[in-house]
């Protein structure tokens, strides 16, 4: 699944693992996430989508 999190990440000038921390996860599922090795589980994907204040469709795509 491609995403956006890296990008929106750099936005915010967060590192991994500060968004991590803030997600609750490690730095290297926020790694993974972000190159695609991993897709989040809804609770996950809604947990970013509250962080970001953006919809799930903007962040994550099929």
């Amino acid at each position: 699944m491609k995403n956006r999190l890296r990008a929106l990440r750099a936005e915010h000038g967060w590192s991994q693992a500060r968004l991590a921390e803030l997600l609750a996860v490690s730095r290297q599922t926020v790694n993974a996430l972000e190159t695609g090795k991993y897709d989040p589980s809804l609770p996950l994907a809604f947990k970013i989508a509250r962080l970001f204040k953006l919809p799930i469709e903007e962040i994550f795509e099929d």
